[in-house]
């Protein structure tokens, strides 16, 4: 991915989202616990996404957490929220994972996937040696503390309840500050917690992708991975105009920032200032729709590595193959056979 830095980008994403399904934990929660949650929170503000999900945007749900930590006095909420999730608060991307054989074929899937229940940075799946990371970057700004330690603590209890395995996680990294205590935080993870890092970042044992899952279901998953797909592509053209504007300019070999401007109307230099009011790009853009691209092509086993770099507007393989390196931190080789 294309390095920014986590101080660009101090204010919290304001047009992102996540699953109304999700959102449904906290409310879950606080009823488990004896607490009206509808009168605390208010009902929830679930609106239909262009693909027909349900989602609740991102500061709501930033603002019910803060709320419901200052009701429970608990500043750690996060993690005794995130560890309470079940399948079902995941939608689509829980049931696929239920359904997956081993534990790499769920983090493919949660790399995949995330955006049908978490809208915001996009997650990604690099290999560094004999470990494996899940990192979420900084690009589309900070979600928040609470926002954050909620997602991570969910997708390692949900690991924890495939699997069976308690001592998954070896690492585990966020970008927020250290809180006053962290003591909750090293108790349910198990591993190094660290603050103050550029990524968000959970690290396991390479070897931990082989662990079975409890509930694998060949046929099912087949037919979950395609409403998934067929939702994400949806979403896809319905989420950012730009990206799927270049996606064309690339099959045509002409991404370039003036063939974007021209598509749009535009002058190069008001292109560039409205690419700037939304904390952009026409590099970041560019890097992040060739990455989320490439991905989907290196999973057409028909497509030969040639064929991919040319679909991403290469005129050499070898510039691929270095940009990809950068992005993910392995060939695109590497990664194909890994997944």
């Amino acid at each position: 991915m294309t390095s920014v830095s986590r101080a660009a980008h101090n204010t919290p994403p304001t047009s992102n989202y996540v699953a109304a399904t999700y959102v449904q934990l906290l409310y879950d929660y606080l009823e488990a616990r004896g607490q009206d949650a509808r009168a605390l929170l208010g009902p929830m503000p679930v609106e239909r996404s262009p693909v027909g999900l349900e989602r609740v945007a991102l500061g709501f749900w930033e603002q019910s957490l803060a709320t419901a930590s200052a009701r429970l006095g608990d500043p750690a909420l996060g993690v005794a929220v995130g560890r309470t999730i079940t399948p079902r608060h995941f939608g689509l991307l829980g049931y696929a994972v239920l359904n997956c054989a081993d534990l790499g074929q769920a983090l493919a899937r949660m790399e995949r996937y995330h955006r049908l229940i978490y809208d915001v940075n996009p997650a990604r799946i690099e290999v560094d040696g004999d470990r494996v990371e899940v990192r979420w970057g900084v690009e589309r700004g900070l979600s928040g503390q609470l926002v954050d330690e909620t997602g991570i603590a969910a997708v390692v209890q949900m690991t924890r309840d495939l699997t069976g395995e308690p001592q998954l996680v070896e690492r585990v990294c966020f970008v927020n500050p250290p809180p006053a205590d962290t003591g909750p935080y090293e108790r349910f993870f198990g591993g190094e917690v660290r603050f103050n890092q550029p990524e968000t970042v959970i690290r396991v044992p390479l070897e931990y992708l082989a662990l079975p899952l409890r509930e694998p279901d060949a046929n099912l998953l087949a037919i979950l991975d395609r409403q998934a797909e067929a939702l994400l592509a949806r979403q896809g053209e319905a989420a950012d105009p730009l990206e799927g504007q270049l996606a064309r300019l690339m099959r045509e070999r002409r991404p370039t920032l003036e063939a974007l401007a021209a598509a749009n109307h535009l002058s190069v230099r008001t292109l560039q200032r409205r690419l700037s009011e939304r904390d952009d790009s026409f590099q970041a853009l560019l890097a992040r729709t060739r990455y989320r691209l490439a991905k989907e092509y290196l999973r057409d086993p028909r497509l030969e590595l040639t064929d991919v770099a040319a679909l991403l507007g290469y005129s050499e393989h070898s510039a691929f193959t270095r940009a990809f390196r950068h992005w993910s931190g392995e060939s695109p080789a590497r990664w194909r056979r890994r997944l």
